[in-house]
């Protein structure tokens, strides 16, 4: 979620101008779709007939980047909980109203699409869908574990199960899945975690057995409590969006070193200076050059090669791990706002936010987008 920017002031006060747009070659990697995701899809298709209840990861910062169609096809026609994590990352403590804003709009924007695939349904068109409610979570703040557990807590009690209600927590690899696994297991269970968790993507392989996250509360209308199964994150096969790549490789939804770390840390020195290039005074002046910026962060924080050489992977690899934490700036990458939400909507009206199946058909894809631009540019040459 992208908070109001200030460079306007800040470039008035120093005469520095951000770049505007940032350039990166097409090239890069643009998937990290593994087999275990591929086998994990698989696994929740098979336990799918268990299951009442998705939650779904998707990081604060990334809102909309950070959403799956593979776990949206995959899990289609079952009750839903998106779980908007490390809320905590993507906006200062102090504003508390902007935050309150945009989850409204993101609210608004499931309705609206629970709304559409309702309609949809209605009219013999797709598959069934089932309600679908947004919580926003940080895994050290109370008050919104407890929020969350209220909101599961009324749909085990709605769902009438003898059983338990089993819930799967799924999401973009490094989503925070595990993460929130073990604080709905210490605030409802008030009992230690049960899931490995760590700052790279990749550490849980496979479906996890059941791990109960709120007791048995027979008068509560919850007979035998609510079960929790983990589930390794799942990338998508391809990302048609090079910023969308490099919004996922900066939050780490994919592995580091994927996106070579100076291309991640350029991109994240294009959004702070895009945001108030002072949130990193302390470590470089003002610049658009990456180069630049990574040599003096080297120097400022004694990541040195052999003759005092400035290491410029390692200064990247620990501006990114610092924004991460929260120490350059707390915002988010994603325009959260009525326009692009709106925009949104229509494009996955029109068909257009559809994902391809494959990396194949995502390349054919682009391939005869090429041919259409450079047919129409031609045409253009002529007609001049």
């Amino acid at each position: 979620m992208a908070a109001p920017l200030r460079t306007a002031v800040a470039a008035a006060s120093t005469g520095f101008v951000p770049r505007t747009v940032f350039e990166v070659s097409p090239s890069i990697t643009r998937s990290y779709f593994l087999g275990h995701h591929a086998g994990a899809l698989a696994s929740m298709r098979k336990v799918l007939s268990n299951v009442g209840l998705v939650l779904e990861c998707r990081d604060s910062r990334v809102p909309l980047t950070s959403a799956n169609p593979l776990l949206e096809a995959a899990l289609a026609g079952r009750d839903r909980i998106v779980v908007y994590t490390k809320a905590d990352l993507c906006a200062p403590a102090s504003a508390n109203r902007w935050v309150e804003k945009q989850q409204r709009l993101l609210t608004e924007f499931h309705d609206a699409a629970a709304i559409t695939t309702a309609t949809a349904r209605e009219s013999g068109a797709g598959a069934g869908a089932g309600r679908t409610q947004v919580v926003f979570a940080d895994e050290r703040s109370p008050r919104l574990m407890g929020q969350l557990l209220e909101a599961i807590k009324a749909r085990a009690a709605a769902a009438e199960s003898l059983t338990g209600v089993q819930a799967l927590v799924v999401g973009m690899p490094n989503a925070g899945k595990s993460t929130l696994l073990n604080a709905l297991r210490r605030v409802g269970m008030r009992l230690p975690k049960a899931a490995r968790t760590g700052a790279q993507p990749g550490v849980t392989r496979k479906l996890s057995t059941p791990v109960r996250v709120i007791p048995e509360d027979v008068p509560g209308g919850i007979d035998q409590g609510v079960f929790v199964i983990d589930t390794p994150g799942v990338f998508v096969p391809y990302v048609g969006d090079v910023e969308a790549m490099l919004k996922l490789s900066l939050v780490g939804c994919v592995k580091d070193g994927l996106v070579p770390a100076e291309t991640v840390a350029d991109y994240l020195l294009f959004r702070l200076n895009r945001r108030d290039p002072a949130l990193y005074a302390e470590l470089s002046a003002p610049t658009n050059d990456a180069l630049e910026f990574l040599d003096a962060v080297a120097l400022r924080t004694g990541k040195l090669l052999r003759g005092g050489v400035p290491s410029r992977e390692q200064a990247a690899d620990w501006v990114v791990q610092q924004w991460r934490k929260g120490n350059l700036g707390r915002f988010g990458l994603d325009d959260v706002s009525e326009e692009s939400l709106r925009a949104s909507r229509a494009r996955a009206l029109a068909g257009d936010d559809q994902q391809p199946l494959s990396m194949s058909q995502a390349k054919k894809r682009e391939k005869e987008t090429r041919k259409e631009r450079n047919a129409a540019k031609r045409q253009a040459a002529e007609g001049a």
